[in-house]
């Protein structure tokens, strides 16, 4: 299998490019600013706001599947019209699409949120991804769109990072108390988009851990992991902020674990109960 990860350059797109290197698979990987320091491979920069530089690229690697992990923020041009252009372009090549979004589409209103919830998002970023998704699944009705949680590895996430910088007081800011998700693995994560990039599965999946965990609460055992002193760790409420965001979003997976052979584990369970 042949494969073009979208934002291989990104956290989540170096796990897929190791897990496709060990499962023998050929992949082609695209950055946005530089290639990662250090890395193999053939990469290509990709600007998702320029369709014919996305016509050309897939024409020249002529992948069987395309995983979009990019992310663009909250920009408009790239986050939601660059995943119009991906998904018009892998469409009029039949080309597999597996395009992953985020639990922010969410409001966090309802809290619980299954794969059939529809997006109801309160952030620019929110509004964005959910806007790509329905691009996604009106343009390219065979594709995957995969929501997922805050992703965590073994030290390398921006989530991790921020709670060493908290903990070393290099950093200003605090951990949210009242800021509820379910993070992931990134390897579960990147296994189970794998599972579905080579199955037949269309439409909407969930693909977040098991445990529904404050961003404080997560610091609190990415700190005990780390041997930090989980009490150097600053906490506020999101409420008390002016930040915007939904405050508790879960993503419910049953559904879709009950469709994978991988498990997508708990944050307690990969990160331990501290």
């Amino acid at each position: 299998m042949t494969a073009l990860i979208i934002g291989g350059s990104g956290f989540l797109g170096a796990e897929l490019l190791r897990q496709a290197s060990s499962a023998g698979h050929i992949a082609t990987a695209t950055f946005n600013s530089h290639p990662p320091k250090g890395s193999r491979g053939a990469w290509h920069h990709l600007d998702l706001r320029d369709a014919r530089q996305i016509d050309a690229l897939i024409d020249t690697v002529a992948p069987s599947v395309v995983i979009n992990a990019s992310s663009g923020d909250a920009d408009w041009s790239v986050t939601a019209d660059g995943s119009f252009r991906l998904a018009t372009a892998t469409a009029r090549r039949c080309v597999r699409l597996v395009h992953v979004s985020t639990d922010a589409v969410f409001s966090g209103a309802d809290v619980h949120y299954d794969e059939t919830a529809l997006p109801d998002p309160v952030t620019p970023y929110g509004a964005a991804k959910a806007a790509a998704e329905t691009a996604v699944r009106l343009l390219h009705p065979t594709a995957v769109v995969a929501r997922t949680s805050l992703i965590i590895g073994d030290g390398g996430s921006t989530h991790e990072r921020i709670v060493h910088e908290l903990a070393a007081g290099t950093r200003e800011g605090v951990l949210f108390t009242d800021d509820v998700r379910c993070p992931v693995h990134v390897t579960d994560l990147a296994a189970a988009l794998w599972e579905l990039a080579v199955s037949s599965a269309a439409g909407v999946f969930h693909l977040a851990g098991a445990d529904a965990i404050s961003r404080y609460a997560l610091g609190v055992l990415v700190a005990r992991r780390d041997e930090l002193d989980p009490t150097l760790l600053p906490a506020g409420r999101r409420t008390d902020s002016n930040l915007p965001g939904a405050l508790d979003v879960r993503l419910d997976s049953r559904a879709t674990q009950h469709r994978l052979s991988t498990r997508l584990r708990g944050v307690r369970q990969f990160l331990g109960k501290g």
